[in-house]
Formats: structure tokens, C-alpha cells, sequence
């Protein structure tokens, strides 16, 4: 699977680099996406099938924290980048005359830069309250990766002003991303109802279909795991789901934009036959 999710995103990325008539913003955080992925699922799996290979799971203080930290800047990457994604959604559909001028390549580049920032400070903030957590010797974390709540929960201080912290900057930008694509789906919808015929009305849809079904398994099977922990109280469950959207969602990102889009489909055949 995790061979199948680097591949996959990297013939995504390939395959819009090559095709010029791929240059466009929102092949343009596609790619940035697929690199997302990429990173994203590389902050734990490998580490994972170490564990199983060498039938070791102990890791040090420092790799915990420092996995703990790049897997926070690549999913709340991916978190932004969605809402970047709906955003130029809601621009194409809902003012397509002037596309070309809201979405330039500079403000493409800033959206990205502005993601990038956001998503390290969060991470930095998130690891400096880790790090004034005391820990007991010998803790064994019921996850196949450094998880911050877990984390958390292990801690043998009693600091409340940084446990608050942690959860609340995570809350905080989760919110904010997922309201800004419903916002946008919402003006999205609005738009659409407005189209005279069913054709324009369709077409309009299904340039937002990809963006929508991973949009929808992102954050489907990551509230699951918080409700799955929350409902039956077992990490080891919570672990479990996990995998969902930790190995799961990256590895079918590339199938879904690559099935659903004849854009990029004709794009890897072209890259892949050579043509």
C-alpha cells in the first residue's frame, strides 16, 4: 500500500509537470497535494514496517517528537490545501470571467507559501507544549506512530494551560478549514442552481467530483478515529482507524483524480506510453 501510494502520487505529479495544458491552478495544488501525500504517509509507515521487520517497537525520545512534528505539518497541510482547493473551485465556477486574474500564479504561489507557514508554526507551537510535558521512563504509546493525543495522555505532569493548547490550536485550524469548503461549497451549489441548462450545470459539478470525494474521505475517516476513540475508549481500536486515513486516503487520492478526471487520465497514458 505504500508503495502503491508513492507511485501513484508521484505519476500524479509527473504527469502534470510534462502536459503543459496541465499548468493551471488547480492541477497546480494537485501536484502540491500529491507531494502532501507523499510526505504524509512517509512519517509513519516506514518507521511501521521497521517495527514488523525487525519485531522492535521501541523509538527515542527525540525521533517521537520529531515524527510527532512532521506528521503535524503534513496533515494540516493537507487540511489547508483542501480548503485552497475549494477556493478555486468556487472562483471557476461561481466568477469565471475573471479566473484567470484571481487565481495568477502569484497568488497560486501565495496560497501554498501562506499553507506552508501555517502548517510549521502549528507544528512548532504543537511540539513546544509537548516538549514542557514530563514524561514517565518507559512509555508505551498504544499507536503505531508518536500521536499527539496519546502523547498527551501519557504525560506525568499535571499541565493544563499546554494541554489546552495542543487541542485547541488543532480544533481551531481543523474548524477553520473545514468551514471555509463548506462556505464554499455551499456559494459552489448556489451557483450551479443558477445554470440554465442541465448540461452547464453538469459540467460545472463534475470539475469539482475528485476534489469533493477526497474532501469527503479526508475528513469522514479522520473524525472517525477521534469518534471511534471517543465511543469505545480503546486506543488500540483508535490505532486501527488510523491506518484509514493515515495509509488508506493517500493511496486512493491518485486513483480517484486519475478515474474521475479525463484530464489526468489522458495525462498518464500520454506519460506512461510515451507518446
Amino acid at each position: 500500500m505504500y508503495l502503491v501510494t508513492v507511485l501513484g502520487n508521484l505519476l500524479i505529479i509527473m504527469a502534470i509537470i510534462s502536459q503543459s495544458h496541465l499548468h493551471t491552478p488547480m492541477y497546480f495544488f494537485l501536484s502540491n497535494l500529491s507531494f502532501v501525500d507523499i510526505c504524509f504517509t512517509s512519517t509513519t509507515v516506514p518507521k511501521m514496517l521497521l517495527n514488523i521487520q525487525t519485531q522492535s517497537k521501541a523509538i527515542t525520545y527525540e525521533n517521537c517528537i520529531t515524527q510527532m512534528s512532521f506528521f503535524s505539518v503534513f496533515a494540516e497541510l493537507e487540511n489547508l490545501l483542501l480548503a485552497v482547493m475549494a477556493y478555486d473551485r468556487y472562483v471557476a465556477i461561481c466568477l469565471p470571467l475573471h479566473y484567470t486574474v484571481i487565481m495568477n500564479p502569484q497568488v497560486c504561489m501565495l496560497l501554498v507559501l501562506l499553507s506552508w507557514v501555517i502548517s510549521i508554526l502549528h507544528a512548532l507551537l504543537q511540539s513546544l507544549m509537548v516538549l514542557q510535558l514530563s514524561f514517565c521512563t518507559d512509555v508505551e504509546i498504544p499507536h503505531f506512530f508518536c500521536e499527539l493525543n496519546q502523547l498527551a495522555q501519557l504525560t506525568c505532569s499535571n499541565n493544563f494551560p499546554s494541554h489546552l493548547m495542543i487541542y485547541l490550536a488543532s480544533v481551531l485550524l481543523g474548524v477553520t478549514s473545514l468551514s471555509a469548503i463548506l462556505y464554499s461549497y455551499f456559494k459552489i451549489v448556489s451557483c450551479i442552481r443558477a445554470f440554465s441548462t442541465v448540461q452547464k450545470k453538469y459540467k460545472a459539478f463534475s470539475t469539482c467530483a475528485s476534489h469533493l470525494s477526497i474532501v469527503s474521505l479526508f475528513y469522514s475517516t479522520g473524525l472517525g478515529v477521534y469518534l471511534s476513540s471517543a465511543v469505545t475508549h480503546s486506543s488500540h481500536s483508535a490505532a486501527r482507524a488510523s491506518v484509514m486515513y493515515t495509509v488508506v486516503t493517500p493511496m486512493l487520492n491518485p486513483f480517484i483524480y486519475s478515474l474521475r478526471n479525463k484530464d489526468v487520465k489522458r495525462a498518464l497514458e500520454r506519460l506512461l506510453g510515451g507518446k
